[in-house]
């Protein structure tokens, strides 16, 4: 089984300007009253952006990677509350997306949206609920955020070749700006909160886990954790992902949070990936972090043996930004892209391979 896993999406505020159906643009950030700032942002660092796009312009060169690698599962971040109102929550910055514009996430065939986040409740908790029924009607899972405590730590239950089941937990922590009071408990809506990494909450993962887990399953679990910037994994995460396991059967750690890729792992044969990196965003022009290339992105592909267990080997496609449009990242880029991913991973390696295309070698036990 081949999954197609992927960071950060982010289709409000100036992505959501480009689409078809593009809703309020009005922000309340201390620097930009308009979702358009971004748009123009981002058109004086690489040119005249088309309005009214077609709802697939935004995957750009990732639909060819996805159509010629064929994955039997598509799963991202979805990091943008979908609604055409909402009232703003006092955090500075509110992702939104026009519901009509859904069709921009199913174009690229997505199965699950993972919505334990720092922005799918930008717009208020019942702008979150209303994400959660906009995903379902449209014909995709979600997971990680609901209208009670239930929903929200509820798994989405994917199916694979062969009858097989994929299921997807999904967690957020305050480290990546998720705020208290959007835990989802009892009858109140939220996202699924963890509030720490210590050994009581890994004991409450696993029995969820074993509840719904049944033979022959595949286990991803996805955390939203971490700051934006830098490669620096706290030893806490490291312990966690390792512990979840060792003790939660868990079959892949899928992470995410900061804006650039970070290091990964193998441990046991499984994989760990402690930070995706941002995949589709509005960041283009923004200054500050060039030295870590926050245009890149990767898109993950990793294949599952009949025991859950990774493949010897897996790939990791890159792309650059440019135009609100994903284009495959240059010769140049992609060599940075394995140099700095060899460097910081653990029990693998990272080398290019042809058509510049990251290959991770399981060296893990």
């Amino acid at each position: 089984m081949r999954l197609f896993l992927c960071g950060d999406v982010m289709t409000g505020r100036g992505i959501d300007q480009i689409l078809p159906h593009p809703g309020d643009p009005i922000l309340f950030e201390s620097y930009v009253s308009s979702a358009l700032g971004y748009v123009e942002l981002a058109e004086r660092a690489s040119g005249a952006i088309p309005r009214s796009v077609p709802l697939g312009y935004i995957w750009g060169d990732t639909l060819e990677a996805l159509d010629s690698r064929s994955p039997d599962l598509r799963i991202i971040n979805l990091e943008t509350s979908i609604t055409a109102d909402g009232v703003p929550e006092a955090k500075g910055i509110n992702y939104r997306m026009h519901p009509e514009n859904i069709g921009c996430l199913t174009s690229a065939k997505i199965d699950c949206c993972v919505l334990a986040n720092n922005h799918v409740a930008d717009w208020g908790l019942s702008a979150m609920s209303q994400t959660v029924r906009h995903i379902a009607r449209a014909g995709m899972a979600s997971a990680g955020a609901g209208d009670d405590g239930e929903a929200a730590a509820r798994p989405a239950i994917l199916h694979g070749p062969f009858g097989r089941r994929v299921l997807v937990f999904a967690l957020g922590c305050a480290s990546a700006g998720i705020p208290q009071h959007w835990a989802a408990a009892g009858r109140r809506p939220g996202v699924n909160f963890l509030p720490d990494l210590g050994h009581l909450s890994l004991e409450r993962l696993a029995r969820e886990i074993a509840t719904w887990r049944e033979p022959g399953d595949v286990v991803i679990l996805s955390i939203h954790w971490g700051p934006n910037w830098g490669y620096d994994i706290p030893e806490a995460h490291r312990r966690f992902a390792r512990a979840l396991i060792d003790e939660a059967g868990v079959d892949l750690v899928h992470g995410h949070s900061a804006h650039h890729p970070l290091g990964l792992e193998v441990y046991r044969k499984k994989l760990i990936l402690y930070g995706c990196g941002d995949f589709i965003n509005d960041y283009e022009g923004m200054r500050g972090h060039e030295a870590l290339k926050p245009e890149l992105a990767l898109g993950y592909f990793v294949d599952f043996d009949e025991c859950g267990d990774l493949r010897e080997r897996f790939e990791m496609v890159p792309f650059r930004r440019r135009m609100f449009r994903l284009k495959r990242a240059s010769s140049q880029d992609a060599a940075w892209l394995a140099e700095v991913l060899d460097r910081e991973s653990l029990s693998c390696r990272i080398a290019l391979s042809q058509g510049d295309v990251l290959t991770g070698i399981n060296a893990g036990e």
